[in-house]
């Protein structure tokens, strides 16, 4: 059985299930997003650029030379290409609180490196999927249009963001009443549609367990590892790379798997590296972020924020932007 020739199951009415669901979540994501998240760029601008150098460019490079290391077949080359072009998660905020990091800093990140993705993510798999030695094939013979994915793309993220800032905008009090509700619910959502996804094709998945599992698992670790790596090259504090680390470490492989469905046809291998992803970094982030936090309370006798993961207000999250 060969992974590059298999087809995963899915229905055209769950497909348009699954564009709702990412839907939800930058609907929320805009809804959680204040004008004053975008001036927390403009007056810290060095924590942003380091990220956004990180997601664009570092994290395709080394992802490229990871999938001609990894002992990976052309379509689940092309899956961690399209995983690493994907935009953060908005869980990236909920792990970066949880860790003690600095909330606004990855909630300005998130809004607006979401909106330079409309444009940068067809960009970039059509990119480096043209430049891999064995990926490229797949890419002739699925006839990937950057600009039809483009338009899918910013009805997927950029419609409903732009409702979601105009909501948060004019109704800010029912803005801060539904968001916890859309937030969660899209996210449990999208969760439970990765494992429907996974069980629907159980049998493949288990053919191909332990180098999926083998893949995503360094590949993730490598995304972490740059965030890091990347925030303390660039000189910046701790809480400041925590947030850093999960923006660019936790990325939305649910939009890839929308995408995988869209334009590749079911891919297997790339469904199933972009799906088996979608849950890995859920758990590896809560992981390191739990670590973290502990660590950081044994050595400062405190942990910035409230560990349990609830929502911190808007003035709060101000303050820690300016600190």
């Amino acid at each position: 059985m060969n992974i590059d020739d298999i087809v995963l199951n899915f229905a055209p009415g769950t497909l348009m299930i699954l564009n709702v669901v990412l839907a939800l979540i930058m609907f929320g994501i805009a809804l959680d997003t204040a004008p004053s998240d975008f001036k927390v760029v403009l007056k810290h601008p060095k924590p942003f650029f380091v990220a956004i150098i990180a997601q664009l460019f570092v994290l395709p490079v080394v992802t490229f030379g990871l999938t001609l290391i990894l002992p990976v077949t052309p379509s689940m080359a092309l899956g961690m290409i399209l995983v690493a072009c994907c935009p953060p998660g908005n869980i990236s905020q909920v792990l970066t609180h949880r860790s003690g990091g600095n909330v606004a800093l990855s909630v300005s990140m998130t809004a607006v490196s979401n909106l330079i993705y409309i444009v940068a993510m067809p960009l970039s798999i059509a990119f480096w999927g043209s430049m891999h030695p064995t990926a490229r094939g797949l890419l002739k013979t699925v006839s990937l249009e950057p600009a039809k994915m483009l338009l899918e793309i910013f009805l997927i993220i950029g419609v409903p963001f732009a409702v979601g800032l105009l909501i948060r905008a004019k109704m800010p009090a029912f803005a801060t009443r539904v968001q916890p509700f859309v937030k969660w619910f899209s996210l449990i959502a999208l969760l439970g549609f990765i494992v429907g996804a996974l069980a629907g094709n159980w049998t493949y998945f288990v053919a191909f367990l332990g180098i999926i599992l083998l893949v995503v698992a360094v590949h993730d670790a490598v995304a972490l590892a740059i965030g890091y790596g990347t925030a303390h090259i660039g000189g910046l504090g701790t809480r400041e790379r925590k947030a850093v680390t999960f923006e660019v470490g936790i990325r939305n492989a649910g939009l890839g798997l929308g995408l995988v469905f869209t334009f590749f046809g079911g891919l297997g291998g790339m469904a199933i590296v972009a799906g088996w992803w979608g849950i890995w970094d859920i758990i590896a982030g809560l992981t390191l972020a739990s670590l973290w936090a502990a660590h950081t309370k044994r050595k400062t006798g405190s942990v910035k924020g409230d560990p349990t993961g609830k929502s911190v207000s808007r003035e709060a999250a101000a303050e820690e932007a300016d600190q």
